[in-house]
Order: C-alpha cells, then structure tokens, then sequence
C-alpha cells in the first residue's frame, strides 16, 4: 500500500512537472511582459554594443595619430639636425672668408664697415631735417 501512494505520488509530481496542470491565470500576462522586457534588454544590448563599437574606432584613431605623430616627429628631428649643421657650416664657411678678406686687405680698416653710409659720388650723405 505505501509502495501504491508512492508511486501515486510520484506520478502526480512529475505529471505536474511536465504541465499536465493548467497554467496559472496570469501566465500570459507575465509571458507578455517577460518578452517585452527582453526587447528592451536587446534594445539596450544594442546600444551598449554601438557605443563599445564606436569607443574601439575612436581608440584605433587615437592609437594611429600616436604613431604617425612619433614618425613625423623622428622625421622632423633629423631634419632639424642637418639643418643646424648646414647652418654652423655656413657660418663657419663665412668666418673664415672674413679671415681670408682681412688678410688680403691689411689690417681691415679699408674695407667700409656696414654702420657707414658710403656713396659711390664721392658726396658726404645729407642729413636729414626733422
């Protein structure tokens, strides 16, 4: 006899697991608002997954401007660099030309100093009335 209402019991239970009830009133009411409220979490999902979308372009942007301003700045030193010492070449060429000038001429002092007006009429320069 307990072997009959175990196995009874066991039936009913696992008839009412299957469904073999009837379901509650509200089950569509609650179906309807569980599948609404999974739309909104999609939806939300959907945004999330944009906005991530778009950060990772935005870093990628960040990272490449990065590595593009790290070439163009090794690029722009050495060209600096080689400016500079074409520069100190340049003045170097320079001095010694005036080195070269003023042995050639004495002591220098022939040579017009560029503070001096000097005019090829052989005329003292006017001065001027303010």
């Amino acid at each position: 006899m307990r072997r009959m209402w175990l196995g009874l019991s066991v039936t009913v239970s696992v008839a009412a697991a299957l469904g073999c009830t009837s379901p509650p009133a509200d089950a569509d009411v609650r179906m309807a608002t569980l599948e609404r409220e999974g739309k909104q979490m999609d939806a939300a999902l959907d945004t999330v997954e944009t906005r991530l979308l778009g950060n990772q372009s935005t870093v990628a942007m960040w990272q490449e401007l990065g590595r593009r301003h790290q070439e163009v700045s090794a690029i722009q030193c050495k060209v600096a660099d080689e400016h500079l010492v074409a520069i100190m070449q340049h003045y170097e060429r320079m001095e010694e030309k005036a080195r070269r000038l003023k042995r050639r001429t004495g002591s220098g002092d022939s040579v017009a100093s560029a503070s001096t007006t000097v005019l090829t009429s052989g005329k003292a320069p006017r001065r001027a009335h303010y």
